[in-house]
């Protein structure tokens, strides 16, 4: 009786003793071959022969187990029915001839010959001896029946043939030798016990019938052999079958499982290595095979309730609520009842449902405590917390494996069964290389595209795209279906904080920060431009990326280059061509490696606001994709602009003089106690002065309201000019300014006054052609006259109007120097209103 097991000898030995017990076996074995061959014995020559010849034509009959791992020789028969009618020489002569036709026929090449003497080996000292018991049994004439006297021979026999098989075996693959033994041999005992039977049948009826009997032997056992054969090819085609099924059930659990966790971008392969540590634990803890095959399943899905739970809870990266944290804890509820409707043969859904209990009775969804946890269950919370401890995820970085297996056995007898986690302190290591070794087993699909078929009502805009236009992206990678369900995600979940920001900012900056930032992690680019569209061209109010300052730097006229383009036609370009925007690649001394443009029109309700554009610098970059993103937040964008733009020209008007674009009276008092409280910390003065055109009527009568404006307007521009960058100049209303100047030198007021009026009256001449404006000025420093804005801008004010009087005393005829004494003394300090 030969096994396949037995070639393992064959392999290299990996065992110290290994190439010492074969030496020992051939040396026990040759001594038995000499006691059987010397004297040489043989009681009938042509029975001998023609048992010779049936045992060799067997020699190539064996039956394959359907539920066992070896085959079954039929040679065996030839060998009981020969301990009753042969010697023992001619016996072993027949079992060994046998032993090598079958060592030389398993083998697709020439085995080893000490391997071929171990086999030969093992063979005689089984028929030696098992020929010795039946010879034994025979003579105590205890046992008349020919087949009680055969089955302790059949036991011996099939004893001395597999065990020293199994040795060599495990031996070989450092196994242990029992189990080898009982995996590999075990099962075909019954098979050697009935062929007892059968062949002390043969027996029997040979001693009425005579010897020749037994010739019907080889054709009676072919036939048989032939059938089971062909009904074991027929039961092999239905377990196969099953197979197949089971590994397409397996697959399919392993592409659902793949498809939540591509939904969290976060847990990449962790359902993989969560179903390695699960198993490999499960394993050493001798669970059944039903429980670990429900385990292995269990650990793929145990998340798949989380189909239940919101996007904004799974992806949020701080702390839940007590509120959000309910509504993750029906999760294991929902994937149990989920996977109850999958029907497995194992039971997968207790697993699924307790993965979160505890082991102190605290967790959820049954509160269920110690061993009425599923050993499943057990095992996989306490993976599972490794893993993700050991993992990177949204709201901390991952913990090195030491300190998170510290943190499991700190959780030992509280959360987790203590001899689960005992088992993994003791072969994380290990675990961990297996599940570094089994990464990307579950593979994924090939990438496909569809190019044919579209909606019954058509496309949106199906007009956007430009003849010839490779809107796919040429060249270009086409995600796998595991990357676009994860950017479906990304992109519900980008959108919907994208357009919550939108919608809570009146910041115009702030609102294209948040949507620069945003958009990115949807559609990649290098550089973002966003154009307004003022006075007839489009003006960039917000850049970033590459090229920024040529970006920056753009005035696209209305209709010109690719973003004049989309804002005259309102329709977007896909993959246009950056250089052709006017004035972008124009001076030859430039260079950008932009290559490829998506621009979209803004439209309010108004009309077209502006273009965002977004640049990259491989050609054809963008995609369909990426279009349909931009046209679906357009609007939204557009609003928010829209609503920013006007919140902006509200809070520029609430604080700016329409005419003159210089503060108004409303932001200089809160600007003049700033300035006030800094020179009280520093301990500097402030002068403060009120400025009132004289002659300002006159403009206004004799050329119009619209040219007295112009003169304001020259007249503010001036002052702006001629000041400090820190100094504030602001229109109180009708003719009269406001000048803060903190830091300015006492003394200089007359310097300072006449300068102002030679202004006031240069800019009136400049748009009148005629001498008519002056400018009359009063002033107050702090300290020396006030202490607070009002006193200061009162004492100011008087000291205007007493000068203002006086000057048209002075133009009157009055003597110089009247109304003097409300006057600062000049001095002689070099400093000046004009800048420097």
């Amino acid at each position: 009786m030969l096994f396949p097991y037995r070639e393992a000898a064959e392999r290299p030995a990996e065992h110290a003793n290994l190439g010492a017990f074969l030496g020992a076996t051939i040396a026990i074995g040759a001594t038995c071959l000499w006691l059987d061959l010397y004297p040489f014995e043989t009681s009938d020559t042509l029975r001998f022969l023609t048992y010779f010849v049936m045992s060799v034509l067997a020699a190539g009959l064996k039956v394959s187990m359907p539920t066992a791992s070896g085959t079954l020789s039929i040679n065996f028969l030839f060998v009981l029915i020969g301990l009753v009618h042969l010697t023992r020489t001619e016996l072993v002569i027949l079992g060994g001839t046998a032993t090598v036709i079958q060592c030389v026929l398993a083998r697709q090449r020439a085995p080893e010959p000490r391997k071929i003497l171990f086999n030969l080996a093992v063979s005689i000292i089984a028929i030696h001896i098992s020929s010795m018991v039946y010879l034994e049994v025979a003579m105590s004439g205890i046992v008349a029946d020919e087949t009680l006297r055969l089955a302790p021979a059949a036991v011996v026999l099939f004893v001395l043939h597999t065990y020293p098989v199994a040795v060599a075996i495990a031996w070989t693959e450092g196994k242990r030798v029992i189990p080898t033994w009982r995996e590999c041999s075990l099962w075909s005992l019954p098979y050697s016990v009935a062929g007892a039977a059968v062949a002390g049948s043969f027996a029997t009826l040979s001693h009425r019938i005579g010897w020749q009997l037994s010739l019907l032997v080889l054709p009676v056992v072919y036939l048989i052999t032939r059938s089971y054969q062909l009904h074991i090819a027929r039961v092999d085609d239905g377990l196969r079958h099953a197979d197949e099924m089971a590994s397409l059930h397996l697959r399919t659990i392993e592409a659902l499982a793949l498809a939540i966790e591509a939904k969290d971008s976060t847990t990449a392969n962790h359902l993989e290595r969560v179903q390695t540590y699960a198993v490999e634990i499960g394993r050493l803890m001798r669970v059944s095979d039903s429980e670990l095959e429900a385990l292995r399943a269990a650990a793929l899905l145990h998340d798949i309730g989380k189909l239940a739970v919101p996007e904004y809870i799974l992806s949020k990266p701080g702390r839940l609520t007590p509120d959000e944290f309910e509504k993750m804890k029906i999760h294991p509820v929902v994937g149990a009842e989920i996977i109850e409707r999958a029907n497995f043969p194992y039971p997968v859904a207790p697993i699924v449902r307790s993965h979160h209990e505890r082991w102190n009775g605290e967790g959820y969804p049954d509160g269920l405590r110690g061993d009425a946890i599923p050993i499943g269950a057990r095992i996989l919370s306490a993976v599972d917390c490794f893993d993700a401890l050991s993992s990177d995820r949204q709201y901390r970085r991952a913990l090195p494996p030491e300190e998170a297996i510290a943190f499991v056995q700190k959780e030992s007898g509280y959360a987790f069964d203590p001899a689960v986690v005992t088992i993994l302190a003791q072969n994380y290591e290990e675990l961990d290389r297996k599940a570094r070794a089994n990464a990307g087993r579950i593979k994924d699909l090939p990438a496909l595209r569809i190019t044919r078929g579209e909606p019954a009502a058509g496309f949106v805009g199906a007009g956007e795209s430009r003849t010839g236009e490779d809107l796919g992206g040429t060249g270009a990678i086409v995600p796998s279906f595991l990357d676009k369900i994860a950017a479906a995600r990304l992109e519900v979940l980008t959108l919907f904080e994208l357009t919550s920001d939108l919608g809570s900012s009146l910041s115009l900056q702030e609102t294209l920060s948040v949507l620069a930032t945003r958009l990115k992690r949807l559609v990649p680019f290098d550089s973002l431009a966003i154009y307004f569209l003022r006075d007839g061209k489009l003006v960039p109010e917000y850049v970033t990326g590459e090229n920024f300052r040529l970006f920056m730097a753009l005035e696209i006229p209305y209709g010109q280059g690719l973003s004049g383009w989309v804002a005259e036609h309102r329709q977007p370009i896909l993959n246009g061509n950056p250089s052709v925007e006017p004035g972008y690649l124009a001076d030859p001394t430039k260079f950008s490696t932009l290559r490829a443009a998506l621009a979209v029109p803004l439209e309010g309700a108004q009309g077209v606001v502006g273009v965002l554009s977004l640049y990259h610098s491989e050609k054809d970059w963008f995609s369909r994709d990426h279009l349909r993103i931009l046209n679906g937040i357009s609007a939204k964008l557009s609003n928010s602009i829209e609503n920013a733009m006007k919140f902006h020209v509200a809070e520029t008007t609430a604080t700016t003089d329409y005419l003159t674009r210089l503060p108004n009276a409303r932001s200089l008092f809160p600007r003049l106690e700033e300035e006030l409280q800094r020179c009280r910390r520093n301990g500097t003065a402030l002068e403060l002065m009120v400025c009132d055109l004289n002659g300002f009527k006159q403009v206004n009568d004799r050329f119009g309201h619209l040219d007295g404006n112009r003169v304001l307007r020259e007249v503010a521009s001036r002052l702006r000019e001629n000041c400090r960058d820190y100094d504030f100049v602001a229109r109180m209303g009708g003719d009269e300014f406001v000048i803060v100047m903190p830091g300015a030198d006492a003394g200089n007021f007359e310097i300072r006054a006449a300068q102002l009026s030679q202004m006031a009256a240069d800019a009136g001449r400049m748009i009148t052609g005629e001498n008519l404006l002056s400018c009359a000025v009063g002033c107050a420093r702090y300290p020396e006259d006030g202490n607070d804005s009002e006193q200061l801008l009162s004492i100011a004010d008087q000291r205007m109007y007493r000068n203002k009087y006086a000057s048209r005393e002075d133009s009157d005829g009055d003597a110089p120097g009247e109304n003097q004494d409300t006057w600062p003394q000049a001095g002689t300090a070099s400093s000046t209103l004009a800048k420097t």
